[in-house]
């Protein structure tokens, strides 16, 4: 039986053939596999949240092997190689793990996470050194904990509630006055507000939202599936008509 090692190793010869004889994968480069990566990022995403563990290992390899072939990639050009990806993961986290690989003592995760960034800070990262490519509800909470972690933050979930209701009067009076530029930044201001009172309570608002999303695609989809046992097109029912059908199946939930 083959030894982890010796399976990561011939990962990454079946991705150097792959690279070598197979069109599609010859043609990748940095900015065309980036969108590979992401969307198997989710896809691990889908299984977590919905407990399909049996389908998280087959995701967590397709991530895997994307990061074996970005390494691949990056080697041809003689950027860096995979032994350089792992030597520099392996660094950081002893480095930012002081508590673990060193002297300084810790009394929570509290403790250890403020180590950490005040660690980040030092290698002159500054505090929102933050990945823009997140999805922007995430990079909202994300900066938002980041200025928590310095103390520049709500001391609850009021403050930014009551921000909610400014940043509706806001966009109420831009739409009044037709202020098209001002509409997309109120829009942007309340959003952030919502995620910030959704942050204080203790609620991940990207989860939040996507929940909502996934319960919507299952009632419009229980919809279609009731209007074809029903023997009628939706195209042909009016808004009160479907709204009818909507919370038909919302009372039967």
């Amino acid at each position: 039986m083959k030894t982890l090692g010796e399976k990561l190793e011939e990962l990454l010869r079946i991705g150097k053939v792959l690279r070598e004889k197979c069109p599609w994968d010859a043609e990748q480069d940095f900015d065309s596999i980036k969108y590979t990566l992401r969307e198997e990022a989710y896809e691990v995403i889908d299984t977590i949240e919905e407990k399909d563990f049996l389908h998280m290992k087959e995701e967590l390899g397709d991530l895997l092997f994307n990061i074996f072939f970005m390494s691949i990639i990056a080697e041809e050009t003689r950027l860096f190689t995979l032994e350089d990806v792992v030597d520099k993961i392996i660094d950081k986290l002893i480095k930012r793990h002081p508590h673990v690989f060193g002297d300084i003592r810790v009394n929570s995760s509290e403790e250890a996470l403020s180590n950490w960034e005040k660690i980040k800070r030092e290698e002159n990262r500054g505090v929102m050194d933050v990945p823009m490519s997140l999805p922007s509800l995430a990079l909202a909470h994300k900066v938002q904990e980041k200025a928590r972690r310095i103390g520049f933050d709500w001391d609850d979930y009021i403050g930014p509630r009551e921000k909610i209701n400014e940043e509706l009067g806001e966009l109420d009076k831009a739409i009044e006055e037709k202020e098209f530029l001002h509409i997309e930044e109120e829009i942007g201001d309340l959003l952030f507000s919502v995620v910030n009172t959704a942050r204080l309570l203790g609620i991940d608002s990207e989860s939040a939202l996507r929940s909502t999303v996934k319960k919507f695609i299952k009632r419009f989809s229980r919809m279609e599936e009731l209007a074809k046992e029903r023997d009628i097109s939706l195209e042909g029912l009016t808004l009160e008509e479907m709204d009818k059908l909507w919370e038909e199946i919302k009372g039967g939930e």
